[in-house]
């Protein structure tokens, strides 16, 4: 039991870092207008899915109780910001610029947030740990 614990609070840390480190991705390139695929780089986001926890839970605590996995890396969809720049060198012929549709707050919210949900599995991990070893005590 405990170290179903363990397995689904080790998910949420792998998720939740694969999270952080799209976020940094996405503000370390938040000015990159050529790409080797060509135009702006565009923002990441990271697509999560649950996973059913298999095991002796036969109860409806264990049926609800998952597990999180990063399913893939997904491509933002919307389009890039065009900026007036006529001396830029990937200015089109028009003289605008393609920049990666990132707002560096909605990052750097995600980064918080991720690392908030991170802070949280640590502490899961803590508190099962406390209790195997107040398990162990009464056992002695």
């Amino acid at each position: 039991m405990l170290t179903r614990a363990f397995d689904i609070a080790s998910s949420g840390l792998t998720a939740q870092r694969t999270r952080m480190e799209v976020v940094a991705s996405n503000l370390a390139n938040a000015q990159t207008t050529r790409t080797p695929e060509g135009g702006p780089y565009r923002r990441q986001e990271p697509v999560f899915r649950s996973e059913a926890v298999h095991g002796k839970f036969g109860d409806l605590v264990g049926q609800a109780v998952r597990s999180v996995r990063v399913q893939r890396i997904a491509e933002d969809p919307s389009p890039p910001i065009l900026k007036f720049e006529p001396g830029h060198p990937d200015a089109d012929p028009r003289g605008f610029v393609a920049y990666p549709n990132i707002q560096p707050v909605q990052e750097m919210v995600n980064m918080l947030s991720a690392t908030r949900s991170y802070e949280a599995n640590v502490t899961l991990i803590n508190g099962v740990r406390t209790m195997g070893r107040a398990a162990l005590e009464i056992v002695r």
